[in-house]
């Protein structure tokens, strides 16, 4: 038999530990949101340690994503995947921004090649980011697939602007933590 459909979800905790109510009027909010979403993913051990979510020009949370891989059998369960499309999913809209409001993505880490794709596609305007692609292969022993040499220029050239290193150094304590436990989930 084939399977005609693919169910992802996020784990249950984060009914109960994420305000959704709450507004997040900087950067520093946003970044410091998906980095305590994957810190809670490794402590639950509900997936790896990525964290993501997306925001309005207001600051007003519309989806969050944590890394699902392994509980869901689906390569593509990546933290930025899966915020990207519980805010589709929210708003009807594959390409977020198409009624002109800015939206941003708040990442744990830098996206990995996959991620990369889809939040260009995905309608994102501004992309913060904590971690850097070296700090999570060399702490979490994870492959992020190659990017184009000057991935951040390619994304600016697009209208995307990139904020890096936020709050690296937190990021990179969920990273080390979930790598020197030697548990993959």
């Amino acid at each position: 038999m084939l399977y005609a459909q693919v169910h992802l979800t996020l784990p249950p905790w984060v009914h109960d530990e994420v305000d959704a109510t709450r507004l997040y009027p900087d950067a520093a909010s946003r970044i410091a949101l998906a980095i305590d979403l994957s810190r809670r993913n490794v402590t639950h051990r509900s997936g790896g340690p990525f964290g993501a979510a997306v925001f309005n020009a207001g600051g007003r949370l519309i989806g969050i994503g944590v890394n699902r891989v392994v509980p869901s059998n689906c390569s593509a369960a990546h933290a930025e995947v899966m915020a990207l499309a519980t805010s589709q999913q929210r708003t009807q809209r594959f390409r977020l921004n198409e009624d002109g409001e800015r939206i941003t993505l708040a990442t744990s880490s830098q996206p990995c090649a996959m991620c990369y794709g889809a939040l260009i596609w995905g309608g994102i305007d501004e992309l913060l980011i904590a971690a850097r692609a070296d700090d999570v292969q060399t702490l979490a022993g994870f492959d992020e697939g190659p990017l184009p040499a000057d991935w951040s220029g390619e994304l600016e050239k697009r209208g995307i602007a990139v904020q890096r290193d936020l709050m690296r150094e937190h990021a990179c304590d969920v990273l080390r933590t979930y790598g020197e436990s030697g548990v993959v989930y």
